[in-house]
Order: structure tokens, then C-alpha cells, then sequence
């Protein structure tokens, strides 16, 4: 059967004079590119006009091998003996109007049967679905049983298109296979373009799924740095935290991570402050391999890395950073353990990351009265064994940049990455744990947004609340944020300023002392180095602590900036403006021409 269909490819190769090629429609151009990265051959075209760009650009590829069918309902079930007889995936293409409905009972059978039919259907546009436009079907919700998964892809204007429908193409294609396989489906927009000029496929990036049962794993890359990137993760064992170390031993790796990770070994690096420098970029934070575990980060500046092999149990197609090119659908020492071969200690990369940070660090001007000023004097006496919670989100960051003592746990509400729900979340944390020490570090809006729990007649000695009041959502007048160059005209709704007594040195003491706490508060440098020892006892106090700070706007924006400006190198900023120049002009587009020019 194989000899057969080799020398119908090379047939075909042979005849093949068309003037036509592929589609000028990038959309359509990802899925046939990926249908051949996964080894999709094998297509069943139902006659139509909305899927025509699709069905003319294949026609003309050898590597396809094409029948026709009149009947959608026939062409499904054709698929079902194609799939059952072979093993392998099919393809079926169908136009707009009913012909996708005639594609269920096939799809049934398929899903039942555990059966890889890829039913790919062509549209116009959700946007003209229900305007009693013709053949504009309803695709956007689909029968449970007809599909393991289902996705849509939209035409491309610009690269953060291209990425979406590249993951979304590699959904519906893994899942052919996923969990002992089934059907899936793909709802394909067209402009029904007549430009068949494109005579090679561009790129489009595959993604590979693995499980623990595979017997030949990739091998991983020999050349340039490696690093596992965690987000926010439950707490480490003992047995994954030395996984990860001898992997870490065994490749040079590092391990890049914030202080949601829990993640606290041998490799753990904090490279934060060096990923958030505007007028420099060392060469150490851009790796060649990532290796990304956990749940959503804290860390708003991270390590770059030429390519990203995701590893989780849910085994979930997560491209958290724009590259991913393989998932391990395994427990994550399971992976650690297979590629860790043999014993090393190798931590030379660590060593010189580790030597950068703390080089820069030396470097960190005397900051303005603010949250990231207050991180820097505190991170060094937060008592042993105790827990951290930190606000979203100026908290978390500025706690970011400094690396926490060995044993101190640190979380936060980064799922939703909302400011709700901080404090009562400690609050929960602490009633489990009466023994321990819990200590968080909220602005003003989380606070009081949340503020209900601090009168929780539960809340015990073992409770210490740093409130960073500076009258509003600082975040959203931080240099960095796409608000700042509204100003002060921000400060009215957009970071709501002027609610909760207006920054009153009244409010939360009276409700705070009435609520049997210890108040303390600081307005400079001078109140907060004469109390801040007191909050941080390593032994718990009689009472609860709440230790109210008054910082200023524009403090917190510069302390910010100053950090993230601390290293300053020409050619960089040099060539940075370049870049941003051409890439104005020229668009996304435009610079991956030129890329792919110079070799890039």
C-alpha cells in the first residue's frame, strides 16, 4: 500500500503543469503546512465555493492524496474506513451552508469510535452569522460528541494572528490523537481569494505532543543554554526539587523563576532585574531551550528562548511565550528523571547569571520612598518559616527583583490575576496554620477591596498586613503602563484615585485598632526603618498586626524606572531604536522579510 502511494506522488509530481499553487490567503496556508507537518495526506473534498482556496492549493501539492465526494454525509463515513482501515488521520472539506451538518453522523461514529477525522469547514465569518446572509451557518457551538476539539481560524493581518491560528490548528490536529484519539474539527475563514501565485509554503510551526508511554522521546537540543522556566506552582517536594536539580547538574542549566514558583533549590535564579533593563540586554537571559512548568507567572520580565517544550500533566497546548514546540502530557519528575541520565554538577551558567544580578544590584541608586524600596529593605528580614502574600500586581513585581531567603514560601493570586482576593486568601492560608507566621503586602485598592476579611473574628496573632497606601491604582500611572501618558487625567477613573478616605490617616487605624490589631504607619524612610523591625518579628505577637504605609505617585513611577534603567550601553540603545524604527515603518511583516533575508 505504501509502494502504491509513493508512486502515486511521484506521478502526480511528474504531471503536475497547473499554473496554479497555493492560496495567497495565510490563513489556509498554516493548515495545509501543518496538516503536512503532522503527516495529514489523506483529504476527502466535498464540491463547493467558500472551501475552494483550500481544495485548489492541495490539488496541486503531491504530497496529498485527494477523492471527491458529492455527498457530505457519505464523505465522513468514507473517512471512518479510511481512518479505521489505516490508523492514520483523514481530512474532509466541505463549503458553508449545510454540507458541514451532513458531516455529524459521520463525526458521531467517529467520535465513538475513536476514529482521527479532521473535518475541516470553510466560512465567511462568524461576524455574518444571523443577518440572513446565505449559507452563513452556525458553527460556533457544536454537538459534545462530534469532536474532541474544536477551533476557528480567522484570516491573518499581522504575526499575532499567524501565532493564533498556528495553535489553534495544532489543537484540532493533536487532539486526533489525544487521550486514545477521535475526531476534530476546524471552522476555516476564507475571502474566497483568486490568487493562486504562491509557489512554496511559508514556515508555520508545528507543535508535537509526548507522553511517558513514547519509547523514542525527542532528543533534546546540544547547542546553547538551556533553562526551566516555572510559573506559579504548589509547592515542591523534596523529590522534585532534587529532579530538577540533576537535571539542572547534568545540562548547565538554570532555573528562572519568581516567587510564585515554589521552587526554592540549588539552580533557582531571579534574573528579573536584568530581563527588566531598557537600555541594556544581556546575553545571558536569551537561552535556546525552555523548559516551562507551572501555571500562570508573576514575572512580567522574563528569559527569552528560541524554542519551548511545555510540560504538564494536562498536556494542554499553553504558548505562554509565544514558541512552543512540543508538550509532555507527563507528570513533570517523570520528564526531569528520563532526561537526567547521569550524575554531574556542572554550574558554570548559573555561576555567571547569578554574578550578572548581583553585579547590577550593586548598581541600584538610592531609590525614592516606594513599594520597590521597601522590598529591597525588607526581603532580607522576613523571618525564617514564615509566608509571604503578595498583591497583585506592582506588589508582586517589585518583590520580584529581589530574591527571597532560603525557606520562605511566597504566594499569590495570579490564576485570575485580579486584585480581589489577596487578603481573605492569606486570611484562608493562616487558619489552616496557626503555627506559622503570614505576611502580606497589598496596595491600597486590593486592601480595600478585600478589606471585609480583616474583621474575620478568626484572623489570629500569627497575621501581619503591610498596606501601601498611596490614594490609587498606582499601577496604572507606573511608567510602564500603556495609561501613563494620560497623566494625572488618569487618576479620576482609570486608576481611581480619591476613594477610601483619599489616603485619610484616620480610617484604617480607627478600623484597625477597633478590630483588636497593632496599627502602625510610615510617610518616609526614617518612620518606616524605625518600625519595620517591630512588623517583622520572627515571633508571633499578641495581637495581629496591621502596618499602614503612605507612599506618592510619582515615587512609586520613578522607583520603577530607575530600576529598570539602572545598566546603560549605547550600541544597544542604538540599535533598539533601529529596530523600532523599521519595524514602525515596515510592520510585522516587513521585518520577518528582512530577517529571513540576512539569515535570521
Amino acid at each position: 500500500m505504501r509502494e502504491k502511494q509513493l508512486m502515486h506522488v511521484g506521478n502526480k509530481i511528474k504531471n503536475m503543469e497547473s499554473k496554479f499553487k497555493y492560496t495567497n490567503e495565510r490563513n489556509v496556508q498554516i493548515v495545509i503546512a501543518l496538516l503536512k507537518a503532522h503527516g495529514i495526506h489523506r483529504v476527502i473534498a466535498s464540491p463547493g465555493t467558500t472551501n475552494m482556496t483550500f481544495v485548489v492549493s492541495i490539488e496541486n501539492d503531491p504530497w496529498f492524496q485527494i477523492w471527491s465526494s458529492v455527498d457530505e454525509r457519505s464523505a465522513a463515513y468514507l473517512a471512518c474506513g479510511m481512518a479505521a482501515e489505516t490508523g492514520e488521520p483523514v481530512a474532509i472539506s466541505c463549503t458553508g451552508a449545510t454540507a458541514s451538518r451532513n458531516y455529524m453522523p459521520g463525526l458521531t461514529e467517529a467520535y465513538y469510535r475513536k476514529l482521527p477525522v479532521l473535518a475541516i469547514t470553510s466560512t465567511r465569518g462568524n461576524h455574518k452569522v444571523g443577518h440572513l446572509i446565505d449559507q452563513q451557518i452556525d458553527r460556533r457551538n457544536i454537538p459534545n460528541d462530534i469532536a474532541m476539539e474544536s477551533v476557528t481560524i480567522p484570516m491573518v493581518k499581522d504575526s499575532e494572528d499567524e501565532r493564533y491560528c498556528e495553535i489553534e490548528a495544532n489543537k484540532a490536529m493533536l487532539a486526533l490523537t489525544l487521550n486514545g484519539g477521535g475526531p476534530a474539527h476546524i471552522n476555516m475563514y476564507t475571502r474566497y481569494s483568486k490568487d493562486f501565485s504562491v509557489k512554496e509554503l511559508p514556515h508555520a510551526n508545528a507543535i508535537y505532543r509526548h507522553t511517558v508511554f513514547e519509547k523514542n522521546w525527542p532528543e533534546l537540543p546540544q547547542d546553547g543554554k538551556i533553562m526551566v522556566r516555572i510559573g506559579s506552582h504548589a509547592d515542591f517536594s523534596e523529590e522534585l526539587t532534587q529532579a530538577v536539580d540533576a537535571f539542572c547538574a547534568t545540562y548547565d542549566a538554570i532555573v528562572c523563576c519568581d516567587h510564585t514558583s515554589g521552587y526554592r533549590g540549588k539552580y533557582e535564579v531571579h534574573s528579573q532585574i536584568l530581563c527588566a533593563q531598557n537600555q541594556w540586554a544581556s546575553p545571558l537571559t536569551k537561552t535556546n531551550l525552555s523548559i516551562h512548568i507551572g501555571e500562570v507567572s508573576g514575572d512580567g520580565f522574563i528569559c527569552s528562548a528560541n524554542h519551548v517544550w511545555r510540560v504538564n500533566p494536562d498536556g494542554a497546548l499553553r504558548d505562554t511565550f509565544g514558541n512552543l514546540r512540543r508538550v509532555f502530557m507527563m507528570p513533570e519528575i517523570e520528564f526531569f528523571k528520563h532526561y537526567t541520565k547521569e550524575a554531574a554538577s556542572h554550574h558554570e551558567y548559573l555561576d555567571s547569571l547569578n554574578q550578572e544580578v548581583e553585579s547590577v544590584k550593586a548598581q541600584i541608586p538610592e531609590l525614592p520612598f516606594s513599594n520597590i524600596w521597601m522590598a529591597q529593605h525588607m526581603v532580607d528580614k522576613v523571618p525564617a518559616g514564615s509566608e509571604i502574600h503578595l498583591g497583585i500586581y506592582h506588589s508582586l513585581r517589585s518583590w520580584n527583583f529581589f530574591k527571597l531567603p532560603a525557606g520562605i514560601q511566597a504566594k499569590c493570586n495570579v490564576g485570575g490575576f485580579g486584585i480581589d482576593g489577596g487578603v481573605s486568601t492569606m486570611m484562608g492560608a493562616s487558619f489552616v496554620h496557626p503555627e506559622k507566621l503570614f505576611i502580606g503586602v497589598f496596595g491600597d485598592l486590593a486592601f480595600f477591596y478585600d478589606m471585609n476579611v480583616v474583621g474575620n473574628r478568626h484572623v489570629g496573632n500569627n497575621v501581619r498586613i503591610m498596606l501601601i497606601n498611596n490614594g490609587k491604582g498606582n499601577e496604572f500611572r507606573n511608567y510602564r503602563h500603556p495609561c501613563a501618558f494620560l497623566g494625572e487625567e488618569a487618576d479620576e477613573f482609570v486608576a481611581a484615585a480619591g476613594h477610601y478616605g483619599n489616603k485619610s490617616h484616620k480610617l484604617v487605624k480607627d478600623y484597625a485598632t477597633d478590630l483588636g490589631y497593632e496599627y502602625l504607619s510610615a510617610s518616609n524612610k526614617e518612620e518606616f526603618l524605625a518600625v519595620i523591625d517591630k512588623f517583622l518579628l520572627p515571633d508571633k505577637t499578641d495581637r495581629p498586626i496591621l502596618f499602614e504605609v503612605f507612599t506618592e505617585t510619582d515615587d512609586e513611577s520613578n522607583a520603577l524606572e530607575m530600576l529598570c534603567n539602572v545598566v546603560s550601553d549605547p550600541k544597544y540603545i542604538a540599535k533598539k531604536a533601529i529596530k523600532g524604527a523599521v519595524k514602525q515603518v515596515l510592520g510585522d511583516t516587513g521585518v520577518k522579510v528582512i530577517k529571513s533575508a540576512l539569515g535570521k
